[in-house]
Parts: structure tokens; C-alpha cells; sequence
């Protein structure tokens, strides 16, 4: 009975230790596999977020092409598309900056190039005076350049004011409500000594309902693109100015059957300094500021402008204003 009782108490003991063992067993595979699953989880939020980090440290290092991957946990999907986008505004406010900076540097540039030409020929003309010993008919000669050069320099000047008081927003338009037909009429017929000299035809037609702008802008408007459709088209020739509708906008177009314009010079009739016209001297044609004042009034009011060749000959420049509301 005593050894009965000994080897059921003994193999209990057994089973409890064994129990014991395998309860040891079962709880460090579980803490094994616990902590390899939670290795791979953190593993899985991590990896990404260190590829960010680096993607980071690229994109600041001055690699402006550089972006997140995108995959991954819904998380960092989340951050890597912020990263992104923010990365793409970084970009294109540098480069907007780079690129004012380059337009800056080269309107320098142009304006000394401008200032240039009339300074030599009114020095030149001076200094020649100075001299002594000219005739008659040279000393008038050497004046009237001196007179057409300062001229020209007070133009220039007068211009790039008014580009500047345009762009650098130095005050408000006064704005009012008025139909482009009347700023149409206006112009032309400022314009009419000069057009009937030239021995061109200019009409008007069309009308629309008003606008909300500066008139006496809009008017300049017109007039700078109908002084320089009179100039290119030949004696007897036809501008038509036409004002509409197209949708929302009132519309103005100024048609010529001149020569057209060069497919290579479109891009970049609006541009400041340039000449389409490279047969025209610095003498009888302007500075090339014409249709950059012509863009920035237009820009100023909301509005648009656009060039093209028309395929019966000639061209046709095109302003659209917004409608008053």
C-alpha cells in the first residue's frame, strides 16, 4: 500500500514538472514569436520611415527631385504623400524665384542696352560741337540728334514708369463701368491725324456690355495695338478693330491685312525689349515696350491677350476683359 501510494504521489510529481516544462516551453516560443512579430511590425513602420528620412535629408541636401515612396502601412502613405507635395511647392517656389531673379537681371541688362545708344549718340553729337570748327548745316545735324535721342530717352522712361507703376502694383486702377467699344472709339480717333497720314483705313464695329476697368488704360490699350497695326500694313491698307462677346468676356480684336507676323517671333512679341519688326531701326520704331504695357494693362484687369497669323494674311491681336458683374 506505502509503495502504491509513493509511485502515484512520484508520478504525479512527473507530470507536474513535465507540465511545468512544456508550460515553460509554450511561454518562451510565444514570447519568441511575439516578440519576431512584433520585430517584423515595427520593422514594417520603420523601414519606410527611414527611407523618408533619407529622402528627407536628399531633398534638403539640395536633390529637389527627390520624393517618398508612397508604399507601406496607410500611416506613413499618409506622411510620404504630405512629403511630397510639399516637396513639389519647395520646388516651384525656387524656381519661380530663380526665375524672377533671371527676369530681373536681364530687364537690367536691357535697360542699360536701351540707355546706351541714345547716351553715345548725344555724347557723341556734344562732344563734336565742342570741337568747334562745324558747319552750318552739320551743327543743325548734330542738334536735332541731340533733340531725337533725348527724345527717345524721355519715351523709354516715361515707359518703364508706367511698367513699373502696372507690375509693381504702386496703386490701384480706378475702376469704373464702361463699354470696350467706347475706349475703342476713343483711341481710333486720338489715333486719326497719324492714321490718315499713313493713308490707312481703320473701321470699328461690334459693341458688348461693360466692363469694370480703367478706361483711360484700356484706351492705351487699343491705341498701342492700332498705332502698331498702321505701321506694318501698307498705304491704303485695312485694320479692323472689332469689340464682341465670348461667354463671359467682353472681347477686342485689332486685325490687319499686313505682311503677318514670323512664327518664330509669336512666343515672344509680349515680351519687354523686343522687336518683331527687325528691318524697323531703334530710330523710327520704340524701346519694344509697347506690347509689354499692352500685356500687364490686360493682366492688370483679369483679362488676356493673344497673337496669331491669320491664313488669308495679315494677323490679329486678341484682348478679352471679363464682363461686369
Amino acid at each position: 500500500m506505502a509503495l502504491g501510494v509513493f509511485t502515484l504521489a512520484g508520478a504525479t510529481a512527473a507530470a507536474v514538472a513535465a507540465a511545468w516544462r512544456l508550460e515553460v516551453v509554450v511561454v518562451s516560443v510565444s514570447a519568441l514569436v511575439g516578440w519576431a512579430v512584433g520585430r517584423m511590425i515595427a520593422r514594417s513602420f520603420t523601414a519606410p520611415l527611414e527611407r523618408l528620412a533619407a529622402t528627407a535629408s536628399s531633398f534638403a541636401a539640395g536633390d529637389l527631385e527627390a520624393r517618398a515612396d508612397t508604399t507601406g502601412p496607410r500611416e506613413v502613405r499618409l506622411i510620404a504623400r504630405s512629403f511630397n507635395r510639399m516637396a513639389d511647392e519647395v520646388k516651384a517656389a525656387l524656381e519661380q524665384v530663380t526665375s524672377e531673379e533671371r527676369r530681373k537681371t536681364q530687364f537690367v541688362s536691357d535697360v542699360s542696352h536701351e540707355l546706351r545708344t541714345p547716351l553715345t549718340a548725344i555724347r557723341g553729337a556734344a562732344e563734336t560741337l565742342l570741337d568747334g570748327d562745324v558747319a552750318p548745316d552739320d551743327q543743325e545735324r548734330f542738334l536735332s540728334t541731340i533733340a531725337l535721342e533725348a527724345e527717345r530717352l524721355t519715351r523709354l522712361a516715361n515707359d518703364l514708369l508706367t511698367l513699373q507703376r502696372i507690375e509693381g502694383a504702386t496703386g490701384e486702377l480706378p475702376l469704373s463701368r464702361f463699354r470696350l467699344r467706347v475706349a475703342a472709339d476713343r483711341a481710333v480717333a486720338m489715333l486719326e491725324p497719324l492714321i490718315e497720314h499713313r493713308g490707312v483705313t481703320v473701321t470699328v464695329s461690334g459693341d458688348a456690355p461693360e466692363v469694370l476697368g480703367d478706361i483711360d488704360r484700356l484706351q492705351q490699350v487699343v491705341a498701342n495695338l492700332v498705332d502698331n497695326a498702321t505701321r506694318i500694313v501698307s498705304p491704303g491698307g485695312r485694320v479692323d478693330v472689332a469689340v464682341g462677346t465670348d461667354g463671359g468676356w467682353a472681347t477686342l480684336s485689332v486685325t490687319d491685312d499686313g505682311p503677318g507676323i514670323p512664327e518664330e517671333d509669336l512666343p515672344h512679341l509680349f515680351d519687354r525689349f523686343y522687336r518683331a519688326d527687325t528691318s524697323r531701326t531703334r530710330t523710327s520704331g520704340g524701346a519694344g515696350l509697347g506690347l509689354a504695357i499692352v500685356r500687364a494693362i490686360v493682366t492688370a484687369h483679369a483679362g488676356t491677350i493673344e497673337a496669331e497669323n491669320l491664313a488669308a494674311g495679315g494677323s490679329r491681336f486678341t484682348v478679352r476683359i471679363p464682363l461686369a458683374p
